[in-house]
């Protein structure tokens, strides 16, 4: 494009870690539940849909998350993840700031733009006080990045490929809501794992086709969802703070 301008990260040289399978060892410290980004301490609007009796059991909650994954919050974070990465591969500056500015606006309510706000502030201040992550350093400086926008940054940083980054990002998103549900009761940990098992091949076809999407594609129809995170803001007894 005429007059693009370009930007100054410095993209580290070495490849990133593998295990012995090939698979980016960051992506098992940055999604798992014990890397500090506060994820424990949000439900995404699932303690509403208990509270009202809408998601109440195993078929239920897989219904849920099966939305969310195909029309609606996962699928525009795997997006969001995306363009972060392409931007940072491209050195492009200004459609990094973009991406970021509008995956903070792009939140249905307050609670879920904290939810995402907070955890993204969380993993730019882990990940830049152990990794050469540049691009994520430069975003960690405003107080708007978005959860989705510091995993993509930091994994284009890192030289980590875009398929396995929202393979990780997609199980993890939905693994920390079946945390939630079981510690709301919904279910027990043996059927938290067969919903996850069952949500595999829906969360690859997702993250499949974010990598060869674009923010073209961002929207969603889980209207329910979104209600009940703004709902939840007012629910008198809650454990979560979305």
């Amino acid at each position: 494009m005429v007059g693009k301008r370009r930007c100054s990260i410095r993209i580290p040289t070495a490849m990133t870690t593998t295990n012995g399978d090939g698979f980016p060892a960051e992506l098992f410290l940055w999604l798992s539940p014990t890397f500090p980004v506060g994820g424990f301490a949000f439900s995404h609007g699932l303690e509403k849909l208990v509270e009202d009796g809408i998601v109440t059991n195993r078929a239920s909650l897989m219904a849920w998350l099966t939305d969310l994954a195909t029309f609606g919050s996962v699928r525009n974070d795997l997006l969001l993840v995306a363009e972060a990465w392409r931007a940072v591969r491209a050195e492009d500056t200004p459609r990094l700031h973009a991406v970021a500015a509008l995956a903070a606006a792009l939140q249905p309510g307050a609670e879920r733009q904290l939810e995402t706000l907070t955890q993204g502030r969380g993993f730019g201040a882990a990940c830049t006080a152990a990794w050469d992550v540049p691009s994520v350093a430069l975003l960690a400086h405003g107080n708007r990045l978005a959860y989705p926008v510091a995993v993509g940054a930091a994994a284009a940083d890192r030289q980590i490929a875009l398929a396995p980054t929202l393979d990780a990002y997609a199980l993890s998103f939905c693994s920390n809501l079946m945390s939630a549900a079981i510690r709301l009761s919904v279910i027990g940990q043996f059927d938290g794992q067969r919903v996850l098992a069952d949500l595999l091949p829906i969360l690859r076809t997702a993250a499949q086709d974010a990598a060869s999407g674009n923010l073209d594609d961002l929207g969603g129809a889980c209207f329910a969802s979104d209600l009940a995170a703004l709902a939840h803001e007012t629910q008198h007894v809650r454990l979560f703070r979305s």
